[in-house]
C-alpha cells in the first residue's frame, strides 16, 4: 500500500527480454521501489524474503535485507536459523553463504557453527563432501574465532569418509600452516602422514598434491622418506605416474640426468594425453 511498482528498465528496444512470471516481476517491481525509497520496515523485510525464495542469487536483495535487519533492531541468532534452513537448497550459492559469515559477525560467533558445517559437509542426502563454499565458510570461521582444536581430526574423518577428498587435504594444509611454524620436524612428520595416504590409493591426485605442497620450495632429495617411497613405488607394476614423475625431479636435483631424460620419455609414452608436456621436460633437463 501506498508503493508505486517499479518495472524493470530494459530500453526503448530490448533484443532478447527475458520472459520472467508474472509473480517474479511483482515482486521485483515492489523490491524496486522499496530500494530507491529506502524503505527499512517490516513489510520490506518480508519482501527480500519473497524475493529471495525466487532468486536466491540477487545479491543485492540480501544486502538491503541485512540493512533492514540492523534497522529494525532484529534477532541475528534468529537470522542465521533462518539461513541455515535455506542451505540445503541452495548448497553452492555464494550470497547464501555470505550472509551466514556476516549473521556470525554481528553475533561473534556461534558455538554450534563447526556442528552445523560438520553435519552439511557428511550429509549423505547432498552428497557434497567437497563443497568449496562450505570448506571456504569452515576456514573462516576457524581462523576468526580460533576453533582448530578438534579440526585436523575432523580432516582425518573426512578422509576416512572419502580419501580422494581434494577439500580435505586443502584443509589440513590450512590447518597445518596456521597453527605451526612450517618447521623442517613439521614437514618431515607432514611427508610421512600422507606417505600413508599415498600407499592406499597409489594414483590419488589430492594426496600426491598435498605432498608436492608440504616440501615445495624445499629440494626433494633432501628427505630419505621421500627418496625410499619414490623408488618403491616406482618398483610397482605399472608405476604410479606421480611416482615416475617425483623420481625424475629427485633425478634432476641430484645431477642424474640421462635417468631423468628416461623417466620424462617413459611419461610421455605412458601418459599420452601430455605427451608434449613431458618431452618438453626432458628437453629442459640440461
Amino acid at each position: 500500500e501506498g508503493v508505486e511498482r517499479v518495472p524493470q528498465d530494459d530500453g526503448p528496444d530490448p533484443v532478447v527480454p527475458i520472459n520472467y512470471s508474472v509473480e517474479f516481476t511483482e515482486a521485483m517491481d515492489y523490491f524496486r521501489a522499496v530500494l530507491q525509497a529506502d524503505e527499512r520496515s517490516e513489510r520490506a523485510l518480508d519482501l527480500t524474503e519473497k524475493v529471495i525464495a525466487l532468486n536466491a542469487a540477487n545479491y543485492t536483495v540480501w544486502g538491503f535485507r541485512r540493512d533492514c535487519i540492523d534497522a529494525l533492531g532484529k534477532d541475528w541468532a534468529e537470522e542465521l536459523m533462518w539461513v541455515t534452513e535455506l542451505a540445503p537448497d541452495n548448497p553452492k550459492n555464494y550470497q547464501i553463504w555470505h550472509h551466514r559469515r556476516c549473521c556470525l559477525k554481528k553475533l561473534g560467533g556461534h558455538p554450534d557453527e563447526l556442528a552445523f558445517l560438520d553435519d552439511f559437509l557428511t550429509d549423505e542426502e547432498l552428497e557434497d563432501a567437497k563443497n568449496y563454499h562450505a570448506w571456504a565458510h569452515r576456514q573462516w570461521v576457524v581462523k576468526e574465532f580460533g576453533l582448530w582444536e578438534g579440526e585436523l581430526a575432523f580432516v582425518e574423518r573426512m578422509l576416512e569418509m572419502d580419501i580422494r577428498n581434494n577439500s580435505a587435504y586443502n584443509q589440513r594444509m590450512f590447518v597445518i600452516k596456521h597453527t605451526t611454524d612450517m618447521g623442517r620436524p613439521v614437514r618431515e612428520r607432514e611427508v610421512d602422514w600422507v606417505l600413508q595416504k599415498i600407499a592406499q590409493v597409489p594414483n590419488n591426485d589430492s594426496s600426491w598434491a598435498y605432498l608436492r605442497g608440504v616440501v615445495a620450495g624445499q629440494g626433494l632429495s633432501s628427505y630419505d622418506a621421500l627418496k625410499m617411497a619414490a623408488g618403491a613405488m616406482c618398483e610397482r607394476m605399472p608405476p604410479p605416474l606421480h611416482a615416475i614423475e617425483l623420481q625424475a625431479d629427485l633425478c634432476v636435483e641430484e645431477g642424474s640426468k640421462d635417468e631423468a631424460k628416461s623417466l620424462f620419455s617413459k611419461l610421455a609414452s605412458d601418459d599420452s594425453i601430455r605427451a608434449k608436456y613431458w618431452n618438453w621436460r626432458a628437453a629442459q633437463v640440461a
